[in-house]
């Protein structure tokens, strides 16, 4: 019988950009304190011999470093694949003025349009899926963002790249937040 595979999905700590800004894949760094409570949290929680990888971003790579003065046996390494979803043009914009016409325009073609420019979610989703499919037997631990998490339940549940708007999940996931998926 094959060893479990547990995937311990991280997001990363409060970033350093106002409410409502879509940030996708801008490279802001956390919240200094809220990132030492997430690292402390992790620290306790993740099992040892757990493999980690991290997204290039500085925010998971702030994270990243706490972790590892907390426990020394966590090494992350960085794999582009988990950096969050690229909006183009519309990152550093508020969500509000981006307006309802180039959002519905979206949402009508969720996995096939590249909202500012940026990447379809059905590349976003393959990229998941790709370091999915990479992930050995034990605990391994991705310190990502919002959108890869969602993406990895997606995956996980068995949905396919090209989903709908309404398939996405919506469900809140704090910063500093851990989610466990088991892996087939």
């Amino acid at each position: 019988m094959a060893a479990p595979r547990r995937l311990w999905l991280v997001r990363h700590a409060l970033p350093m950009v106002a409410a409502g800004i879509c940030y996708g894949r801008l490279d802001l760094a956390a919240d200094p304190q809220d990132t030492a409570r997430a690292a402390a949290a992790l620290a306790d929680a993740l099992p040892p011999a757990c493999r980690v990888s991290t997204s290039p971003l500085r925010r998971c790579l702030e994270l990243a470093g706490a972790l590892e003065r907390l426990r020394p046996d966590l090494i992350a390494t960085p794999d582009p694949r988990l950096a969050e979803m690229d909006f183009g043009t519309w990152e550093g914009r508020a969500w509000a003025d981006l307006g309802a016409e180039t959002l519905d325009a979206w949402t009508a073609d969720f996995a096939g349009h590249a909202p500012g420019g940026g990447e379809t979610v059905t590349a976003f989703m393959a990229r998941v899926r790709s370091a999915l499919a990479d992930t050995a037997a034990g605990d391994t631990a991705w310190l990502t963002h919002a959108g890869v998490i969602r993406a990895a339940s997606l995956v996980v549940r068995g949905l396919p790249d090209a989903i709908t708007a309404a398939d996405w999940p919506s469900a809140h996931l704090g910063f500093g937040s851990l989610t466990r998926l088991d892996l087939a």
